[in-house]
């Protein structure tokens, strides 16, 4: 942890980039380039490979500088071929500049992620990287009745692109599968975590912002989260190659949704099938929500994962499921989300209100309210 004292932390740069210039075997670790390096994940994993003495040197990338001093820092889109000179000298690149965001056109986050990965891809292989780590989610393993509890690492990846940026993430993993064979000595590993806490905001995470949770008749959800210094550490163990190949991380063991309901305080609303993927459906479908029905899978189905790469590379989480879901449901403390949608306070006044018919309420009323502004 640095100080608070600026004399004391400027002291110990010095002293990190004095310990990176000694040509002693403690100073000979790779040089890592992270994508993506100043804000988010790509933040966290900068600032600790920044201070580890496992790593000689860190390069930072992104549209605009970070606050990590020790960090060599290049400011360009990763979609730029001139990344390509600035990617040249390292030995791994963590690729983190992806574009998750719920409220983001689709398309556009589509063309970004897709063509920055790509680029980056090509780009380390021309500057002589011999790896490159990609980040997507466990979610492209799919969330299906059929699946076994928990997935293997090895499972195949049966989702479809019907939930928000699924579609982007099997993409990518397509991308890292063909890469090593366009260019012969890169080598590709992929961290996919579980439902990903700490500062994110996706559906699942404004899935416990909802006055009730949405249970939908004969699923059996079950729950399994990943605190991001979770994943900023095993992102660390693969960018010093302890670790390599498809890594699933997240924490030990699952929730069933009795206990998530029991532990969270949050009573369940049940609904039929037809009725909750109907409803969903058409509030995408007249862009009331950012998710699309593809997104109630995840909370249907199980797709928990094992993490035994991690655990035999000699990693284990700092954290549980039962605190990563008392984190969670502290930082969306005050949100109020029906189907997916923010509502204001007076929103979710009448949306409380609702009780158990909350959902179908807060679906009817916000058609209306839609219908009635076009018709103006």
């Amino acid at each position: 942890m640095s100080s608070p004292d600026p004399q004391v932390r400027a002291s110990q740069s010095a002293e990190v980039r004095q310990r990176r210039n000694d040509p002693s075997p403690t100073a000979r670790g790779p040089v890592v380039a992270v994508t993506g390096a100043a804000s988010g994940i790509g933040a966290l994993l900068t600032q600790r490979l920044a201070a580890s003495e496992e790593i000689k040197q860190v390069v930072a990338i992104d549209e605009r500088r970070g606050d990590v001093a020790e960090a060599q820092w290049h400011i360009l889109d990763v979609r730029d071929p001139a990344i390509a000179e600035k990617l040249r000298g390292a030995d791994v690149v963590v690729h983190l500049a992806l574009d998750l965001d719920l409220e983001s056109d689709p398309a556009a986050r589509t063309a970004y992620n897709v063509r920055g990965t790509q680029t980056v891809l090509t780009a380390a292989a021309a500057a002589g990287v011999h790896r490159v780590v990609l980040c997507t989610s466990a979610m492209v393993y799919g969330a299906l009745p059929d699946n076994d509890i928990p997935l293997s690492e090895d499972a195949e990846l049966r989702a479809t692109a019907e939930a928000a940026g699924v579609g982007d993430l099997l993409e990518i993993e397509r991308l890292g599968r063909r890469a090593p064979r366009a260019h012969p000595g890169l080598n590709v590993t992929v961290v996919r975590p579980a439902v990903l806490v700490g500062g994110t905001d996706t559906s699942l995470t404004r899935y416990f912002e909802s006055p009730r949770l949405l249970v939908v008749t004969g699923s059996r959800p079950t729950w399994q989260f990943c605190h991001v210094e979770d994943l900023v550490s095993a992102l660390e163990y693969a960018a010093l190659e302890k670790v390599d190949g498809e890594l699933a991380v997240g924490c030990d063991g699952w929730l069933e949704q009795e206990e998530v309901e029991e532990l969270s305080g949050i009573r369940r609303m049940e609904l039929p099938s037809a009725v909750a993927l109907g409803a969903a459906a058409r509030l995408h479908r007249i862009g009331l929500t950012p998710s699309p029905a593809g997104d109630l899978a995840y909370t249907m189905h199980p797709w928990v994962v094992s993490v035994s790469r991690l655990h035999a590379a000699g990693w284990r989480p700092r954290w549980t499921n039962e605190e990563v879901l008392a984190e969670l449901l502290e930082e969306v403390a005050g949100r109020h989300t029906v189907a997916g949608r923010r509502l204001g306070r007076k929103d979710a006044t009448a949306a409380g209100a609702a009780g158990a018919t909350v959902a179908l309420l807060g679906t009817a009323a916000l058609v209306r309210r839609v219908r009635k502004a076009r018709g103006r």
